[in-house]
């Protein structure tokens, strides 16, 4: 089965000149030709994300949302630096970047060009659009892939300044508070545990990888005709990082339901019978591929993990309310925050280890 991004007519809102854009691009891509077709790809990217069909072949265009944006938000030119830096210097399966425009001049935001590559992606880890014999590898193929970036010397590939490289859990607890009370609505006692918890309980290592910030199989896409990595995609939220913290959030499906729509979670499921890997499984050959004997604190980055994509799920839903977002599923995003913030607090506070 083969499992495609859908492609739409641009919606209006992110519409351009697309005869501008064909000019630039004959500038920067001397061989792109004289054809030039757009369309968007559907789906829950905040950077637009569009498809070009030239006489050269197929592209890519990842944008910056119109409007206004907060200062470190959507940064495609981080995005595209770090893929440039990986297809570089690594074998870390990324697409091949082509350009960056870094001017609003042309299209209205900045935007980058990168190879279209044909794959699947998978958005649910259940993986239920693969064949039983695929899902298995797939997994492995995901952690191994995932062990291959944190494995990266980012001095030796010109990421040394892409981010700092100490204090990651913390920053981001720091960063992600602030968000929460900024975003909040009603009192979330789980959410107040953690925000008093995780200060007092940071990782006793401090390590630094590149961290993607968003791995999961929906940013992932897989070969035409077998269960293997070919691309890791949407780098919006990466930085240097805690590389464990990505593996965390890799593994938080493990942990919610199965049951509640938009959780995309693995509770409640037979993993035997889907032939996906368990937890324990999935830490053990992450440990294999890195060199680790065991994982120190497993339950503070699960805490950790959930907490933010509670405090992001609280900002949506605050923006929802306000009008400002789509307010068809207000009420769901707003329940499912605070389901994330109290299973981060029933682990937090059993201390679950390893």
């Amino acid at each position: 089965m083969s499992i495609t991004p859908e492609l739409v007519t641009v919606l209006p809102a992110h519409k351009f000149d697309e005869v501008r854009l064909l000019s630039w691009l004959q500038q920067a891509m001397p061989d792109f030709g004289n054809r030039l077709e757009v369309k968007q790809f559907q789906g829950g990217q905040s950077n637009p994300t569009y498809l070009l069909d030239a006489d050269s072949g197929r592209y890519v265009l990842r944008k910056k949302p119109p409007g206004k944006t907060l200062p470190s938000a959507h940064m495609v030119e981080r995005e595209y630096k770090v893929m440039r830096a990986l297809s570089e210097h690594t074998e870390v399966p990324v697409p091949n970047v082509r350009v960056l425009c870094e001017s609003s001049d042309i299209i209205g935001t900045p935007f980058y060009v990168m190879d279209y590559l044909e794959g699947r992606i998978v958005s649910h880890s259940a993986l239920r659009e693969l064949d039983r014999q695929e899902r298995l590898s797939a997994h492995y193929s995901a952690i191994d892939t995932l062990a291959k970036l944190h494995a990266v010397d980012v001095n030796a590939v010109g990421l040394g300044d892409y981010g700092r490289p100490e204090g990651y859990v913390a920053r981001q607890v720091s960063r992600w508070s602030k968000q929460y009370l900024a975003a909040k609505t009603d009192d979330m006692p789980a959410m107040d545990k953690l925000m008093a918890w995780l200060p007092e309980n940071l990782p006793s290592t401090d390590e630094c990888a590149i961290a993607h910030g968003d791995y999961r199989f929906g940013n992932l896409m897989l070969a035409p005709d077998k269960p293997e990595v070919i691309a890791i995609l949407d780098w919006e939220l990466s930085t240097l990082g805690h590389p464990l913290a990505d593996l965390a959030y890799y593994c938080l499906p493990y942990h919610l339901p199965s049951d509640l729509p938009g959780m995309r979670g693995l509770l409640g499921e037979d993993l035997e019978a889907l032939g996906i890997p368990d937890e324990q499984a999935t830490i053990a050959r992450y440990c294999a591929k890195t060199g680790r004997e065991s994982i120190a604190d497993w339950h503070v980055y699960l805490a950790f993990s959930l907490f933010r994509l509670a405090s992001i799920l609280q900002g949506i839903y605050k923006r929802a309310l306000d009008g400002n977002a789509a307010n068809a599923n207000a009420l769901e995003v707003g329940k499912r925050a605070s389901m994330l913030a109290e299973t981060g607090w029933a682990i937090a506070s059993a201390g679950e280890r390893i």
